[in-house]
This record gives C-alpha cells, sequence and structure tokens, in this order.
C-alpha cells in the first residue's frame, strides 16, 4: 500500500504536505474523529482525500452544494480516482447506478447531500464497506454559525449508524462558539482538533469609501482588465443589484453574468457554469453564490456592499486566491448599506448575536489600523504585526488638521439647509455648474467652490471621516440628507479641532473599456514571464474547452507559474512541476512543453526518446505495467518495450513488478538451450512477446553486472 505522501506525489503532484495535513491524515488513520478547520484555499478536501486513498473501503463526503460535489468529482477523476455524486439533478437511475458501484467497491469516494445521506443511511450501512466519513461546511450543524441548516443537525446519526468508522468535521469559517457546537451536535468523540491559521496572506484587502456608481464601475472594469485570462465576483446586496451591475458591465463589452436566489434553477446553473469553465470573466451576485465554488484562479473579490457579517466577509473574499497565487479582496463602504443591514437584523431571528456581528463589521470597514489583525482576532488567533498587504499597512494614515476643511463642509451642509446627500454636497464645495446646482441656487451661497482645490475622491473621504468622527450624520430617514451633530456644530463655531486622515489615492487605475466594444486587445507584457504565463493560460484555456472541464481542473495558476519559473522542455523537467500526478502528466505534456519549447525559440515537438522516458516516470511513480497501459493508452508490450530498453541502460531495477522469477528463469532456460529458436517456442508456448523482451533485457542487465 502507498504510503501518504507517495499517494500526495502520485494522484495529485505535490512533494509536500501543507501545514497540519499531515497530522490530520495520520489521526484518520488510526480511526480518530476529526474536527478540521482550515481557511478556504488551504487544502482541507486532501485531509479527507488522501485517507480515502489509503483506506481499503469507502468515504462518504457529505457537502450541501450540487455545484461542490461537482467540482470535487471532476478534479478527483482528472487526477484518476474513481468517484460519484449523488444529488437531486441527477437522474434516479445514475443515483442508483452510483450507490451500487460503491457496493460492489468500484468507488474510493462518493459525494452526497445531507438530505440524501439521511434517506439511503439504511441502504448505506447495510451494502458498503465505510472507511470513512466526512462532513464539509460543517459550521451549517452549529445554530451560532453563520450559514446554519437544521438537515445538519440530524447528522448526528451517523456517528450513531457507523460508531466505529472516523468522522471528520471541516468548516473554513467558525468562531470559538460554533467550534464547540459542532463537535457536540455531530456527536464526535475526542476529536482530534486542528485549528489552523485563518491568515491568506496573498488577498490583498482594501475598503473605500464609496466614490459613486461610475467610479466602482470604473475600478472593477480595470480588476478585469489586469485579469483578462481569470475571473473575478462582485457580490451585491439585493438580486436588484446585481442585475444592475451585471448590465452595466455587460454593456461595456464585459462577459458578465448575474446570479441570485430569484433565477430559475437552470438560469443560476448556466451562469454557473460559464464562470467556472472561465467563459465568464465576472459574475454579479448575491450571497446565494459562491459556497463551495472550487474554483482556483479567482483573482479578485469585489463587495459593492458591506456584508453583514465577518464570517460572511471572511467566507467570500476566500474565494479569490485559492491556489495561493496573489488575489485582491476590495469593498466599498457606504453608511446607507449600514442602515440597510440594520434592517434585516430587526428582522432576523437573533437580533442581539446578529446586531453584535454587524457592528464588529463596521468597525472592520472604518478601521485605520491593519485589516488583517482585526480579521484574524475575530477568530481568536493571535498576530502580532502588520500585515503589510492590506491598504492600512501599504499606505500608514498620515494625520493633518482638518478644521478648516470640516467648517468648509459643516457651513456648506447648513447654508442649504439639510436638505442634500454627500453628493451635491461634494459638487457645491468644489464649485461644479451643473443644471441642479443652478436650479437650486446653490452657486449663490457663500461657500460654493470653498473646495474647488481637492477632486470629489478627496471630498468623499473626508466627509465619510467626519461621518465617523460624529461630525455629520445621514438622516435616513430623510432621503439620506446630510446634517450636523452637536458636535459638528462646535467645530464650525472654532470651540473644538479635529484631526483628519490624508487621502490617499485608489490603489487601482480607472479603466478605460469603451462601451460595447468588443474587439480583441493584444495585452502588453511587462515581462517574459508574463508573457509565458498568458500563453499557457491560453494553452489551459483550449485544454478545458475540448474537454468540457473549467481551466483550474487541468491545472492551477500556482503550478503555471511554477512551469514559467521551471520553463521544462523535457518530459523529466515537466514531471518536476509543483502540482502535476501522473495522469495530468500523461494527458498534458505534449501541448505544454511544445508551448515552452516554442516560446524559448525550440521545435515544439518533444525530443526522440520521450515516450520511453514517460512510460519509466509512471512505473518510478508506482505505477503498473497495465495501469500504465491504460492512462497511457498504449499496449502492454509496448510499456514492456519501454521498461526492457531502460533496464538495459540500467534505468529499472525493481523487477518484481514487472515479471515474476519464474518466467526470466524459463526464457534463460530456452536462450541457453537454443537461442535462435528460443523466441517462438517460448511465444507458442504462451509467453507473451513483451515478457519474453522483458525478461531478455533482465539477463542481459544480470550478465553485465
Amino acid at each position: 500500500m502507498l504510503s501518504p505522501i507517495d499517494i500526495l506525489k502520485k494522484f495529485y503532484g505535490y512533494s509536500s504536505f501543507r501545514p497540519g495535513q499531515e497530522e490530520i491524515i495520520s489521526n484518520t488513520l488510526a480511526g480518530r474523529d476529526s474536527l478540521v478547520l482550515m481557511p478556504t484555499g488551504g487544502g482541507k478536501s486532501l485531509c479527507y482525500q488522501i485517507p480515502a486513498l489509503c483506506l481499503p473501503g469507502i468515504t462518504i463526503v457529505v457537502s450541501p452544494l450540487i455545484a461542490l460535489m461537482n467540482d470535487q468529482v471532476q478534479s478527483l477523476r482528472a487526477n484518476g480516482v474513481r468517484a460519484e455524486a449523488i444529488h437531486s439533478n441527477r437522474p434516479e437511475d445514475e443515483n442508483d447506478m452510483a450507490l451500487e458501484l460503491a457496493a460492489r467497491g468500484e468507488l474510493k469516494m462518493i459525494y452526497i447531500s445531507p438530505e440524501r445521506l439521511m434517506l439511503d443511511l439504511d441502504r448505506i450501512s447495510g451494502r458498503m464497506n465505510v472507511s470513512l466519513i466526512a462532513i464539509d461546511e460543517a459550521h451549517c450543524i452549529s445554530q451560532w454559525g453563520h450559514d446554519f441548516r437544521p438537515v445538519y443537525k440530524e447528522l448526528k446519526a451517523v456517528k450513531e449508524k457507523f460508531p466505529t468508522v472516523p468522522v471528520m468535521a471541516l468548516t473554513a469559517t467558525a468562531d470559538r462558539l460554533t467550534r464547540s457546537d459542532i463537535a457536540s451536535s455531530l456527536g464526535l468523540s475526542d476529536p482530534f482538533c486542528w485549528i489552523g491559521s485563518f491568515d491568506r496572506p496573498n488577498i490583498s484587502l482594501s475598503v473605500i469609501n464609496d466614490p459613486g456608481k461610475q467610479k466602482r464601475l470604473a475600478a472593477i472594469a480595470s480588476l478585469i482588465d489586469e485579469h483578462p485570462l481569470d475571473s473575478g465576483i462582485v457580490y451585491c446586496l439585493s438580486r436588484k443589484k446585481a442585475e444592475d451591475m451585471h448590465k452595466a458591465l455587460a454593456d461595456m463589452g464585459y462577459r458578465s453574468v448575474c446570479y441570485h436566489a430569484g433565477m430559475l434553477p437552470a438560469e443560476r446553473e448556466r451562469a454557473q457554469k460559464l464562470f467556472v469553465n472561465g467563459e465568464a470573466q465576472v459574475v454579479c451576485a448575491t450571497v446565494a453564490f459562491g459556497m463551495g465554488i472550487d474554483k482556483s484562479n479567482i483573482r479578485w473579490v469585489v463587495h459593492n456592499n458591506i456584508p453583514g457579517n465577518i464570517e460572511s466577509y471572511y467566507q467570500e473574499i476566500g474565494r479569490a486566491g485559492r491556489d495561493g497565487m496573489p488575489a485582491q479582496a476590495i469593498m466599498f463602504y457606504n453608511f446607507g448599506d449600514i442602515m440597510t443591514r440594520r434592517g434585516f437584523v430587526d428582522g432576523s431571528g437573533q437580533k442581539e448575536v446578529n446586531g453584535e456581528k454587524l457592528d464588529f463589521m463596521q468597525r472592520y470597514a472604518e478601521a485605520t489600523v491593519c485589516r488583517r489583525r482585526i480579521l484574524l482576532s475575530y477568530f481568536s488567533e493571535e498576530s502580532h504585526s502588520d500585515c503589510g498587504n492590506c491598504d492600512n499597512c501599504r499606505s500608514p494614515r498620515e494625520k493633518f488638521d482638518g478644521t478648516i476643511l470640516a467648517q468648509k463642509a459643516l457651513s456648506a451642509v447648513i447654508r442649504i439647509n439639510c436638505v442634500e446627500g454627500i453628493g451635491m454636497v461634494i459638487d457645491i464645495l468644489r464649485g461644479l455648474n451643473n443644471s441642479g446646482i443652478i436650479q437650486k441656487r446653490y452657486h449663490q451661497i457663500k461657500t460654493y467652490g470653498a473646495g474647488r482645490d481637492l477632486s470629489s475622491w478627496e471630498w468623499n473621504s473626508y466627509i465619510h471621516q467626519m461621518i465617523q468622527l460624529g461630525l455629520l450624520e445621514i438622516a435616513y430617514e430623510d432621503n439620506f440628507h446630510l446634517r450636523p451633530t452637536p458636535y459638528g456644530m462646535k467645530v464650525v463655531r472654532g470651540q473644538e479641532r479635529i484631526e483628519l486622515s490624508k487621502y490617499r489615492k485608489p490603489l487601482f487605475p480607472a479603466g478605460k473599456k469603451q462601451k460595447n466594444s468588443q474587439a480583441e486587445v493584444k495585452p502588453a507584457f511587462a515581462t517574459p514571464e508574463e508573457e509565458l504565463l498568458h500563453i499557457l493560460k491560453e494553452v489551459r484555456l483550449d485544454i478545458s474547452k475540448e474537454e468540457g472541464v473549467p481551466a483550474f481542473v487541468v491545472f492551477s495558476d500556482a503550478t503555471l507559474t511554477d512551469m514559467v519559473e521551471k520553463r521544462p522542455i523535457d518530459i523529466e523537467a515537466f514531471a518536476g512541476v509543483h502540482g502535476i500526478g501522473q495522469v495530468k502528466l500523461t494527458k498534458y505534456n505534449k501541448k505544454f512543453i511544445g508551448a515552452i519549447r516554442k516560446f524559448r525559440g525550440l521545435p515544439a515537438t518533444l525530443p526522440s526518446g520521450s515516450s520511453t522516458k514517460e512510460t519509466l516516470i509512471l512505473f518510478n511513480g508506482g505505477m503498473s505495467v497495465e495501469e500504465i497501459a491504460e492512462i497511457r493508452g498504449i499496449q502492454k508490450a509496448t510499456v514492456l518495450s519501454h521498461l526492457a530498453e531502460m533496464t538495459e541502460e540500467g534505468k529499472v531495477t525493481d523487477f518484481d513488478r514487472i515479471i515474476s522469477e519464474e518466467d526470466i528463469a524459463k526464457v534463460g532456460k530456452a536462450i541457453d538451450g537454443n537461442p535462435e529458436g528460443a523466441y517462438f517456442r517460448l511465444k507458442e508456448g504462451g509467453m507473451e512477446p513483451g515478457t519474453i523482451r522483458m525478461a531478455q533485457a533482465i539477463i542481459n542487465y544480470r550478465k553485465k553486472k
């Protein structure tokens, strides 16, 4: 039996485990229950997939989402693992066949919804040799979790039905209270607990005071332009906002789709498929989208509106950069969204708890210190230094005396009798000559144009700071008009002085794509590495379209990046790229190596002997002759011929895996008796030509020694 590390290399192409994986796997193989908390993209699935391949029976994986099941099964099959999903979107005869295959021991894993598992629990327990049960998104079982689902409570019956089978509960988002509730609700027996770091250092964190619709669109457009072959998500507060954002981006010529709970199931499925397969650059969605999306090349997530709690925010930004490569998380923040969220909280069943969680989310959005430390502290994880990869760390806030600036804004609000919102106040301060100002005669007030030395972005930032400091408040009940507070009136009168944080420019350029522009623009590359990565992504995209699978199922961005660094031009070098298991090595080496060779100015055709070397690499990876023949699509005799050639060169010495000593002796005896007719006599006696060739090679090798 292969060891966990051998399985990791053979099926997944990795040479080492991530933190926690090895400990979790060893405890599981020892038969112990476990509770696993790892961030999205931290490698949770390997924690149960590796034991599944080590253990003799079948592993049942409970998952709440069909999309997640399908993605995981696709990825496993691409790596050469037999797996099936059982869910309501499949014909019932296919579900029955999957259960039958599992009962016959022809599968290693089945993915199943909690509802379906409870329905078929007696059937499964009576017919299957179950070695492990993994419960994904386990926070759904807890009443304290942010996505509580009552059906998960029934899963305690699984432990009762399989008392000796280890159960693994996995989640990416659970605070201290939720963790304890998961273990007790599932009836886990003295579980091994792994609480991995919640830190995702590859994700850049930024919060921007809402600059208005057009500037938000420009910012999102720039992210799409920056990652033309990758994907992003725009989360919106409502279905209407998601539809509006989708239409605006589509009108600009971007490949956008919309996703929310109000759409028909077929429409949602189509949108998700386009996004996962890479045919859509962006999905504009409500929180209904994303849980369980196993897409590794999401390079950015934008929150068009503030989320309701840190757990949801953390889970949603965690959909970016699952491959460990750099990704961006940007939130647009305004007070109107807070009030909308307050309305949701008031109508919830846990007003006090949800209100506290929204308060923390608001404090995060308004923070001027390291945002990552705030996130980690929420999940009870200590952090002793700033992250250096959030907006507050990259551009520490420089303070200045903002009293006069605040007096200008407050004066403008007072002189128009507090009947306008932020946008109009900014236009007045900047002295704009638009119809709204002229019609209302705001151009005649004393503070008109008093702040024309500042941009609208700067005024937007400073007015939001004044709101945060308590100088101004938003009258939500009165069309979101601004009005001064008693503290603000003291500043106007010169009785108080205030400090403001100096404005800093957004971290991204404004997009300039023309509306309805469908023309393909050849990207400009800053370095040869960028150009080669773009070429390899196009190769990956072509393969994904041919095979009808998402691009990340072929290879992750992390694998392509390692490919760029190593630039393999032959089979041996390609096998050394991070994330290339044996099945994918065989399936994809020619196209990727050919592209790299062409980029380096070499003939695209692989050098002679590549086929033989490919067989040797698979053999050294632990595959049998029969497995190599099946994966490569060649005859067993051809595989034996390759191994015979490598044997004569001294590159194969593990003969027991190829041929028995009895057959070697039989061939040796025939050769000694009459060398010229030996081959035909052995063949007539029923020995395969490949076996004869292999035995001859071993005999010759031993004679040389």
